[in-house]
């Protein structure tokens, strides 16, 4: 069998040196699949040996696929498949899947738009910075545009609303019936060059105005939200299929925890539950259950609302709303942990000795009945004994809350020890009233509720992902790489202005980054280093590789708590289900199928993540600026967040950022950039300016269609 299938293998690994060769070859002209099975004369009963090399080729870099399905040989490490990232109208980036950004000027572009899958060359490399050219635009990923419509006699355009989108020119014959300010749909006909503007023709009015209603409606729609916020028709016929309640069939194979105490605590409005908790005290040792919902028992591979969900990726949660990856019947409904309702859960028990390493833990598919839904601001309560209202309403739950707090404590006392980095940095709360206008803007309060779940969730997923590592399992993991070299060198030069440096950068721990911003007295300059220090970092995302959380300084981590609104905790649900269900024995072939998936996923997902991200950071900047539009010509403290060649971004209290060009530092002083140091010079008076420095400001512009704010110091 062995001599078999090593022949197999030879057979394999000369074809695909042949495949190799015949796309290197100087020869070579684009060809589409079938014409290369064609010209090797590839028999119908070696089609799938075939299509599997061709698969390995694309993802090694062989070969790209361009927009006529012809493949185009990759000749060269110079050559790199990316998604085009647009920054400003004169340049751009290419991002490949190594997360390593290619400085693209407006000229290289070659009219590419963002989110345009692009084929750059490298033209210029330094330890600083990799320069490219676009040499092919291999999809157009923007087929539609919303954005405020203009027009003379001659002709009109569309000004986009995401402000990386260059105008749409409209010709004469489409501007018929149209006025000026309306908020249109416009589909591209003609795309750019580096010569001309793309080109589109109306689809429809969105809304007449450009006032704060047609603002939110013109974003809101040009991310496609309003046709997500609705799931298809094959999604809604299968969730008929699902039932509302746990049946006794559905509880079989299932340890019974309904009769122990377990809570959930979430956001007083939260509605999809993802998670519960228990905390037991044995001696000096603590076991913690840590409950999530077993969304893949409902959500089955190849369904419709599987495949919804993988290109969803994640729930995205903006100012009133959330545009959810599960239809609610699931996040809501079944899958939710509500309290006294029988639920699924996968569970994992963990358990602790008193300085919080953990001794051992167990994996196991579990029917719970949450006791009590708690908030984080009725637990925080608790935990400080006030408001006698609350007291008497958890009266019965005091006890288990303060041993969660005492686990939370130890947990979090480890956790810095081995150098995990806690930013901090306070997110945004956008308060609506009834009728969705914005009524407050102020930073998200983190209690020690919010941080008891936060600890729990994050022992849960390193156990998770360090038990599924070590069977060699097909797995996603969360990963966040170390920071480069060169970027924590360009860090200790801003750092350098406060006194501060960061040691052992060759080969840097993540305790040493920790250290720095915990000498950082002052707390409101500690949020915007640690800003600033976070946006040096790598950004995390999702792999089928084990490589390590920085940030968290774990070796093992994933994302398992939260299958209702990521995929990727999904996904290992139903690896680890499956596993367990199985007795820990696969076939191959369903461990190459899980793996080719991992892969997939892990790259889709943090695609997703991306994306949200951005979409949540441009609602709640729209918000901000419709809300800061009753405060012109008022006085704030702030402080000063980020330093650039064009001028001083300054942040207040109530997260709001915004801009002082050099025209407002209204001191007639000419100001020169130290580049290196990110900070500004005074040339006549010394002045100094640098990250963290607080200054008085007025706010002089709050403009919502651009979703910029400025200050001016006084």
């Amino acid at each position: 069998m062995r001599k078999e299938n090593n022949i197999k293998r030879d057979d394999y690994l000369r074809r695909k040196e042949a495949l190799t060769s015949f796309f290197l070859n100087k020869e070579y002209s684009l060809m589409t699949k079938k014409q290369i099975k064609s010209f090797f004369n590839v028999p119908k009963q070696d089609e799938d040996l075939f299509d599997g090399i061709m698969e390995e080729l694309e993802n090694e870099g062989i070969i790209l696929l361009d927009e006529s399905k012809r493949y185009i040989a990759v000749k060269g490490n110079d050559v790199i498949k990316c998604t085009y990232e647009a920054k400003k109208e004169k340049y751009g980036f290419g991002i490949n899947k190594n997360d390593n950004d290619i400085y693209i000027s407006f000229d290289n572009s070659l009219g590419a738009m963002n989110n345009d899958e692009v084929l750059v060359k490298i033209i210029k490399s330094t330890s600083h910075k990799t320069e490219g050219k676009v040499i092919k635009i291999l999809k157009r990923n923007v087929k539609k545009v919303v954005g405020v419509f203009s027009k003379n006699k001659n002709f009109g355009f569309v000004v986009p609303i995401d402000k990386k989108i260059k105008d749409i020119y409209i010709p004469k014959k489409q501007i018929i019936g149209y006025k000026n300010g309306q908020i249109v749909e416009v589909e591209i006909t003609k795309y750019a060059t580096l010569n001309n503007k793309a080109e589109g023709k109306i689809l429809r009015v969105i809304a007449n105005g450009e006032d704060e209603k047609s603002q939110i409606k013109a974003l809101y729609t040009s991310y496609g939200l309003d046709i997500m916020e609705n799931f298809n028709n094959e999604v809604k016929n299968e969730l008929k299929k699902i039932p509302n309640k746990v049946t006794k069939e559905d509880m079989k194979y299932r340890i019974d925890r309904t009769k122990e105490k377990i809570y959930t605590i979430d956001a007083s409005d939260a509605m999809d539950l993802d998670d519960a908790i228990q905390v037991k005290k044995q001696e000096d040792k603590y076991l913690l259950s840590v409950y999530i919902a077993d969304v893949s028992y409902y959500v089955k591979p190849l369904t419709s609302i599987d495949k919804e969900a993988i290109t969803r990726g994640t729930s995205i949660y903006i100012p009133g709303k959330v545009i959810p990856m599960l239809p609610k019947k699931l996040s809501n409904g079944i899958c939710s942990l509500n309290a006294g309702e029988n639920r699924l859960a996968l569970a994992i028990d963990i358990l602790f000795d008193k300085k919080g390493n953990v001794i051992e833990s167990n994996i196991f598919k579990s029917v719970i009945k949450v006791t009590k839904k708690m908030s984080y601001e009725k637990v925080y309560k608790v935990i400080c004994n006030e408001d006698k209202n609350v007291l008497e309403e958890y009266h019965d739950y005091i006890s288990d809350i303060m041993l969660m707090k005492e686990l939370a404590e130890i947990l979090n006392k480890k956790r810095i020890k081995d150098g995990s980095i806690n930013f901090e940095i306070p997110e945004t709360k956008v308060l609506l009233d009834e009728n969705g206008k914005v009524t407050n803007i102020k930073p998200y309060e983190i209690t020690i509720a919010n941080k008891i779940i936060e600890e729990f969730m994050l022992a849960a997923n390193m156990q998770i992902a360090e038990k599924f590592y070590y069977l060699d399992i097909p797995f996603i993991y969360r990963i966040h790489e170390k920071p480069e070299e060169e970027k924590l060198k360009e860090l200790n030069k801003t750092l350098g202005t406060h006194g501060l440096k960061i040691k052992g950068i060759k080969n840097i721990h993540p305790k040493a980054i920790a250290d720095i911003i915990a000498l950082v007295n002052d707390e409101t300059e500690k949020r915007v280093i640690s800003s600033y220090i976070l946006r040096t970092l790598k950004l995390a995302k999702y792999s089928n590789e084990c490589l390590g959380h920085f940030g968290l300084a774990a070796k093992y981590y994933c994302h398992f708590t939260s299958p209702i609104r990521r995929y990727p905790d999904l996904f290992i649900h139903r690896v680890i289900s499956d596993y367990i269900e199985s007795g820990y024995v696969l076939s191959n072939k369903k461990i190459n199928r899980y793996l080719k998936q991992a892969i997939k996923y892990s790259e889709t997902s943090s695609q997703a993540e991306k994306q949200a991200t951005l979409i949540e950071r441009d609602f709640d900047d729209l918000y901000k600026c419709i809300y800061m539009n009753n405060f012109i010509g008022d006085e704030f403290e702030s402080v000063i967040s980020n330093i650039t060649s064009f001028g001083i971004f300054v942040r207040l209290e109530n997260t709001v950022e915004g801009l002082i060009t050099f025209d407002n530092i209204n001191d007639m002083d000419y100001y020169i950039y130290d580049e290196t140091r990110h900070i500004l010079i005074g040339e006549n008076t010394s002045r100094v300016f640098k990250i963290g420095d607080k200054l008085k400001v007025k706010l002089v512009r709050s403009d919502i269609k651009t979703r910029e704010i400025d200050f001016m110091i006084i």
